[in-house]
C-alpha cells in the first residue's frame, strides 16, 4: 500500500482555506475562536465546519489549532471547543499544551506543535506514544537529524518547507512578553525579532547601527521535497495564517507542481486527496511575499540566512539598473514589469528603499515618486500589480474530480450513473417515453457534449458511455437535469462516505526523557503538570509568563548566530575571521538592550535581557 503524502496549506478564514484546496492543498490548518498562536487569526466553529465540508469533499483534511498554553481558567472552556469541534468533524487538533492530553476529550486525533520541544528522537517517541498521532518537527532540523527521528519512530512527521522563519527555537521566544507583557505563546507576539538594532560590542563600540539583526529569509525547501520524504517526512507545511489569498494560493500552486512531478510513476508513495487543479496562471513563489529565501538548516549550517536590510518581502529580483533618464529608470528585464507594481532596492546609504511603478513607457520606468538610484543597484519587484490581480480571481485555481458518466436505457426510461475517480457512485433514473429521432440518426454525440458540462460543479467528465439499443431521442432539458442531480448527490455521496480518522487518548505512565523541565517546556496550568509528573518529571518550572524575573532572563535561544553572519564564527570561520570580536556582544533597540551567549559545541546562540549575568567558556574552541 502506498504511503501518502501531504501539502498542508495555512487558512486565515475560510475563504482562504477554501482558495487552498481549491489550489491543490491536501489538506488545511486554520485557527478556532480562541487559543490559536494568532490573535488576527480566529475563526467561528460554523466558519469551520463549512471549510470542513468543503475539504472533505475533495478527500482533503482540516486541523484546527489549538496551540497556545493554556492557564487553569480556560482549562475548561478549551475542552468543551475541543468537543464542538469534534462535532462538526475536524481531522485534527494541533497542540502545544499537555493539557489537553489531561483532559476528557472525545476521539479526535492529536497532533504535536512545532511548539512541543519536537527536535530530537526520545522526546518524539515519547509524544508519540502518549498518544500523539503525527509531530509536527523542529524548523532547525537537519535531514540527517529527521532520519533518524523517523527511524526511532513511525509516527507520521511534518515539516516546514515554505514561509516565514521564527529566529528562535519554536516555543522558546520571550522577547515579545519580556518588553511588553505580549506572549508569543499566547498568540500575541510583537515580532522583536523583525526590529532594527544596534550591535555593541564588549568596548561599546557600535559595530553596526540600525539594522534588522534577528530577521532572517523566508524558507524554500520545494526542492528538498524528494530528500525530505526520503528522511521520512509526509507532511509538508506552508507557514503563513496572517499572509494574503496571493501568498497562499501561489504556495500551494508552486509546492503541488513540484511534489506531483515527483509522485508520478512513484511505487511507494501517492497524494493524500482527491481531485486536480487547473491553474490559469504560472506559479512562482518570489513573486508573493518573501525577504529572500534560505534552506535554513536542513542541509546544516552553509549561507548566510539573515535578512539585515529589511523584514519587509523583497520579492523578485528583476535585473540592475542601466541608467537614470530624467525622472525615470533604465532597468534590466524592464518587459516583466507593469504599472502599478512596487521595486525594492538597497539605497545609497545602505537602507532598504522602494518606488511604485506610474507607468512604463518603451523601455524607461517612470515611478509615481522619483528617487535617486545609483547605476548597477539591483532591483527587485516586491509588489506584483498584474499577477496579484490574476491570482486573486476565484478562477485562477479550479479543483475538479474526475468522474464517469454512463447513460442507460431502462424499461420504462433513462439512467445515469456517475462513477468518480474514488469509487463514489449516485444514480438519478427518469420516466420516459422512447422515441427515436426523427431523422433515425444517432445524437450520442450531442448527448455526451451536454453531459461534459458539469460547469461549476466540482467535477469533471473524464470518460462518458452512452448504451442505447436505438437512436433515441432524448430532451437536451431531461440531459441537462439527470447530470445535474446525479451530481448533487454525488456531493452528498463523497462527504458522507468521507471517513475521518479517530484516536481515544488513554493515559499513559512511560518515562519523559527528562526528569527536570525548565521555563522553556512552558508548563502553564495544573493538568499539565500533571502529565509530566505521571510520566516521572520530578522538577517542574512555572512557564515564563507566570514567573518572569525583569532584566535577568534568558530570552531566546537559537540556531541562527549573528558571530557567522559577521563572519567571525571560530567554529566554521576560523580561517577567515580575523579578529576576534570583543565580549559581551549587546543588541540595543531604543532603552532595550539584550546581551548575546554563544554556545558552540551544540552552534546556539542564547539571547538575554541586559542585567543578566553570562558566565562564558573561552576553552569551548
Amino acid at each position: 500500500m502506498k504511503k501518502k503524502v501531504e501539502i498542508l496549506a495555512p487558512a486565515k478564514n475560510l475563504y482562504q482555506g477554501m482558495a487552498a484546496i481549491n489550489a491543490g492543498a491536501d489538506a488545511v490548518y486554520i485557527g478556532a475562536p480562541q487559543f490559536g498562536a494568532r490573535t488576527n487569526a480566529t475563526n467561528s466553529v460554523e466558519d469551520i465546519a463549512e471549510l470542513v465540508r468543503y475539504a472533505h469533499l475533495f478527500k482533503a483534511q482540516v486541523f484546527v489549532v489549538l496551540n497556545t498554553i493554556l492557564y487553569d481558567k480556560e482549562l475548561e472552556t478549551c475542552r468543551k471547543l475541543i468537543f464542538e469541534l469534534y462535532e462538526i468533524g475536524v481531522d485534527a487538533l494541533i497542540v502545544q499544551d499537555m493539557a489537553i492530553m489531561e483532559m476528557d476529550i472525545p476521539p479526535i486525533v492529536i497532533h504535536a506543535s512545532t511548539q512541543a520541544n519536537n527536535r530530537d528522537p526520545k522526546h518524539v517517541k515519547f509524544l508519540k506514544d502518549a498518544g500523539m498521532k503525527r509531530v509536527v518537527l523542529a524548523r532547525e532540523l537537519n535531514l540527517d537529524q529527521i532520519r533518524e527521528i523517523s527511524e526511532a519512530t513511525d509516527v507520521e512527521l511534518e515539516f516546514f518547507v515554505s514561509g516565514a522563519l521564527c529566529v528562535s527555537f519554536s516555543g522558546n521566544c520571550y522577547m515579545s512578553i519580556a518588553g511588553g507583557e505580549r506572549s508569543a505563546n499566547r498568540g500575541s507576539c510583537a515580532q522583536n525579532c523583525r526590529l532594527p538594532y544596534n550591535l555593541i560590542d564588549g568596548t561599546g563600540k557600535t559595530l553596526i547601527a540600525n539594522s534588522h539583526l534577528l530577521s532572517i529569509k523566508d524558507l524554500d525547501l520545494s526542492d528538498q521535497l524528494p530528500n525530505l520524504i526520503e528522511a521520512g517526512i509526509t507532511s509538508f507545511k506552508i507557514e503563513g495564517r496572517l499572509k494574503d489569498i496571493v501568498y497562499v494560493k501561489n504556495n500551494v500552486s508552486f509546492l503541488r507542481k513540484k511534489l506531483d512531478s515527483f509522485l508520478e510513476g512513484n511505487e511507494k508513495f501517492e497524494k493524500a486527496s482527491s481531485g486536480r487543479t487547473f491553474y490559469n496562471f504560472d506559479a512562482e513563489m518570489d513573486r508573493s511575499f518573501n525577504r529572500g529565501y534560505t534552506d535554513y538548516f536542513v542541509n546544516k549550517r552553509t549561507e548566510k540566512i539573515g535578512s539585515w536590510e529589511t523584514p519587509k518581502s523583497q520579492g523578485q529580483v528583476i535585473g540592475r539598473l542601466v541608467e537614470v533618464k530624467g525622472n525615470g529608470y533604465v532597468i534590466e528585464n524592464a518587459y516583466k514589469l507593469n504599472n502599478g507594481d512596487g521595486l525594492y532596492f538597497i539605497n545609497e546609504n545602505g537602507e532598504a528603499d522602494g518606488v511604485q511603478i506610474n507607468t512604463i513607457i518603451d523601455d524607461l520606468v517612470i515611478p509615481n515618486t522619483f528617487k535617486p538610484i545609483k547605476p548597477g543597484t539591483l532591483i527587485s519587484r516586491n509588489a506584483d500589480a498584474a499577477f496579484n490581480k490574476l491570482v486573486e480571481r476565484e478562477d485562477s485555481a479550479i479543483r475538479k474530480i474526475g468522474v464517469t458518466l454512463v447513460l442507460d436505457e431502462t424499461s420504462n426510461g433513462f439512467q445515469l450513473t456517475a462513477v468518480d475517480e474514488d469509487g463514489h457512485a449516485s444514480t438519478w433514473s427518469i420516466e420516459s417515453e422512447k422515441e427515436v429521432t426523427k431523422n433515425g440518426e444517432s445524437i450520442i454525440d450531442n448527448i455526451k457534449k451536454n453531459l461534459s458540462k458539469t460547469g461549476n460543479t466540482p467535477f469533471i467528465a473524464d470518460k462518458i458511455e452512452i448504451n442505447f439499443s436505438n437512436h433515441w431521442f432524448l430532451p437536451i432539458s431531461k440531459i441537462n437535469e439527470m447530470r445535474r442531480v446525479v451530481l448533487e448527490q454525488l456531493i452528498d455521496v463523497r462527504v458522507n462516505e468521507y471517513h475521518r480518522e479517530e484516536y481515544q487518548i488513554t493515559k499513559t505512565d512511560h518515562p519523559y526523557p527528562v526528569s527536570q523541565l525548565d521555563f522553556t517546556y512552558n508548563v502553564s496550568n495544573k493538568l499539565a503538570r500533571a502529565f509530566y509528573k505521571r510520566h516521572g518529571v520530578t522538577e517542574i518550572e512555572k512557564a515564563f509568563e507566570l514567573q518572569w524575573d525583569p532584566g535577568k532572563s534568558r530570552v531566546m535561544t537559537t540556531k541562527y548566530c549573528v558571530k557567522y553572519e559577521l563572519g567571525k564564527c571560530p567554529r566554521f570561520q576560523r580561517e577567515t575571521m580575523g579578529e576576534k570580536v570583543v565580549e559581551p556582544l549587546v543588541l540595543k533597540h531604543g532603552e532595550n538592550e539584550y546581551k548575546l551567549k554563544f554556545n558552540c559545541k551544540p552552534c546556539e546562540m542564547e539571547i538575554w535581557e541586559k542585567d543578566a549575568e553570562l558566565v562564558f567558556d573561552e576553552d569551548e574552541f
